[in-house]
């Protein structure tokens, strides 16, 4: 990385074979002669690393290096001397200095302890890149929520961010972030800084599950060489989200349980508690009702998880956002694949607001970024969009739930579908509603089982 760094030392024929070889290496180098110096120069721009001489006239390198921490926290200070003492080098370090390297006629040793300071500010800039990104991505003013039940979500999710402690469970199929929600969660509230470590239940083995969520010490068992800190640990002070904790086995819903009811856990082979202090996040796509009467997930488990649930609608029952959701996968896209692709048109537009989703966010998020690998110009029409959306007559209808049950809308294009076409979207909607009972279907329907076979026999028939 290019640094910006000041380099203070009264010998001039020190300081300025310091500043040729860091100017050879592309950094943007300035030099002063004194910690007077120094000081001034620190009200002008701020350094990223600072090369301090211990001994110097006037304004000594301890004293310039409790100025510079008070002016410039953030820079490395790297103390330089030709007299070095432990008495100065502990002064120093515990005045905050990064390093102390004793002068030579060669700088020997300064090398090494430069590009370990330099590591040091690239992981810094990662890692504040990193969160200027997560902060903006995951932006309650950024999220898509133009219909009434995202709506209603944002609401609860404004309420439940500024509540660190209180476990969430959310709900919902897959594809529709989960993930993303709890990821929003965690940082637009006071945890934001702390880690947010997820896992998803069904991708490690169960019999490594518990080993991976406590951790371990050294001779736990065979192969644990030394020890190893588990999910809990990675999160402390954050969120932990463990998605698809349906599928979590009933011995390690027990021993989650525990963790949430004493705030405390054990490494594998350890004899401390260890205080857990995290905010737990799950999720997942099953009804755990009907798992808890299947005798395959905790009742008590499921009460402590049940603090607050968020159960997040399907696209289907959003359908003013799937159009912004396509845009923002455009932009996305566009920026990735190097295109540049502004708009949508019309027919694509149509074609992708009345498709199902049955994976939801995520498969819409395939589908444009399929279409978009394609894509020339600087709109995105029909003909990129994948066959199944081009072809499917299913397209004219649209199920919404509401408190009475489902609802079936139908746009028919006039002169260019039959009426017969549209019925027969409407009986195969009607049977995907039913998970395809035919007696469920036909009384939905008004009509008699005899009746629906009859109109299926028909449809198959056709070209």
């Amino acid at each position: 990385m290019h640094a910006t760094i000041f380099v203070t030392d009264d010998e001039p024929a020190i300081r300025s074979a310091l500043v040729k070889r860091l100017s050879r290496q592309n950094h943007r180098v300035t030099a002063c002669e004194s910690g007077e110096a120094l000081t001034q120069a620190l009200d002008h721009e701020m350094p990223d690393l600072v090369l301090l001489d211990v001994k110097m006239p006037g304004l000594s390198g301890l004293e310039a290096l409790k100025v510079c921490r008070m002016k410039a926290p953030f820079a490395l200070v790297i103390m330089l001397t030709a007299y070095g003492t432990v008495q100065d080098a502990v002064e120093a370090m515990k005045l905050g200095a990064y390093d102390f390297v004793i002068k030579t006629v060669d700088l020997e040793g300064l090398e090494q302890v430069l590009d370990r300071a330099l590591e040091l500010l690239a992981l810094r800039r990662r890692m504040t890149y990193q969160s200027e990104q997560d902060l903006d991505q995951y932006a309650m003013n950024h999220l898509i929520a133009d219909s009434p039940a995202m709506q209603l979500m944002m609401g609860q999710i404004r309420e439940v961010a500024h509540n660190p402690k209180s476990t969430v469970l959310m709900l919902g199929e897959t594809g529709t972030g989960k993930e993303f929600i709890a990821r929003v969660l965690h940082h637009n509230g006071s945890r934001a800084s702390a880690p947010f470590i997820g896992v998803n239940c069904t991708a490690i083995p169960r019999d490594l599950f518990e080993s991976e969520l406590f951790g371990y010490e050294r001779g736990a068992f065979t192969g644990a060489h030394q020890r190893k800190l588990g999910l809990l640990d990675r999160a402390e002070g954050g969120t932990l989200f463990l998605d698809e904790i349906g599928d979590l086995d009933l011995a390690m819903q027990a021993k989650l349980l525990r963790v949430l009811q004493e705030r405390t856990f054990r490494r594998l082979g350890g004899t401390a508690d260890i205080a857990a202090d995290f905010r737990l996040i799950a999720a997942t796509n099953r009804d755990l009702k009907k798992e808890i009467a299947a005798g395959a997930f905790r009742e008590d488990l499921f009460f402590r998880l049940n603090v607050v649930a968020l159960e997040l609608p399907p696209l289907r029952r959003r359908t003013e956002d799937i159009l912004p959701l396509c845009m923002k996968a455009v932009l996305h896209y566009g920026k990735e694949f190097g295109k540049e692709v502004t708009d949508i048109d019309a027919e694509a537009r149509m074609m992708l607001e009345r498709y199902h989703y049955p994976g939801n966010i995520r498969e819409l998020e395939n589908i444009v970024e399929r279409a978009m690998i394609f894509c020339q110009g600087r709109t995105l029409t029909a003909g990129y969009l994948p066959r199944e959306l081009r072809d499917q007559i299913k397209q004219t209808i649209t199920s919404v739930s509401t408190g009475d049950g489902q609802l079936i809308r139908v746009d028919m294009q006039l002169g260019k579908q039959t009426l017969a076409e549209i019925e027969e979207s409407i009986v195969e909607e009607a049977l995907r509603l039913a998970d395809y009972n035919k007696s469920l279907a036909a009384k939905s329907l008004g009509l008699t089982r005899f009746a629906l076979d009859r109109r299926l026999k028909k449809i198959d028939k056709e070209p």
